[in-house]
């Protein structure tokens, strides 16, 4: 029998093709996330829990204390984009999330009256 470099080489590549083809889970999936809509303070100054979901610790207050009810939240956020949050979501109200990139482009008119919010701001797209 006749050893043949060529077919040996042919057969790397093929699976060297077939293998780097094949889906790879990427660094940058995006993650569904439930919260629960906590607090809904005036002029959109929202503050939600992450009830569900694997979320890094750095993006959320690991736990929260509303100074005006001394209520305390776990895993809380509030929210960077409040003219992409539905209206139709009302406090006490449970969703599920993605992350999403901030989108400068929003524009809409929010008041500027204050009401206590975690530190942790997140860009969040509704995903029901």
């Amino acid at each position: 029998m006749k050893k043949r470099p060529g077919i040996s080489l042919l057969l790397v590549i093929a699976i060297a093709a077939i293998t780097s083809c094949a889906p790879k889970a990427s660094s940058n999936a995006t993650h569904r996330y439930k919260a629960r809509f906590e607090v809904a303070g005036l002029c959109s100054n929202y503050t939600f829990s992450v009830i569900e979901g694997a979320i890094d610790p750095a993006l959320v207050v690991a736990s929260w204390t509303n100074p005006q009810t001394k209520k305390t939240y776990k895993k809380a956020f509030a929210i960077s984009n409040p003219c992409s949050f539905p209206s139709t979501l009302k406090q006490g109200d449970t969703f599920y999330f993605e992350i999403v990139p901030e989108d400068k482009s929003q524009n809409c008119a929010v008041c500027m009256a204050y009401y206590p919010t975690p530190e942790k701001r997140l860009t969040i797209k509704v995903i029901q």
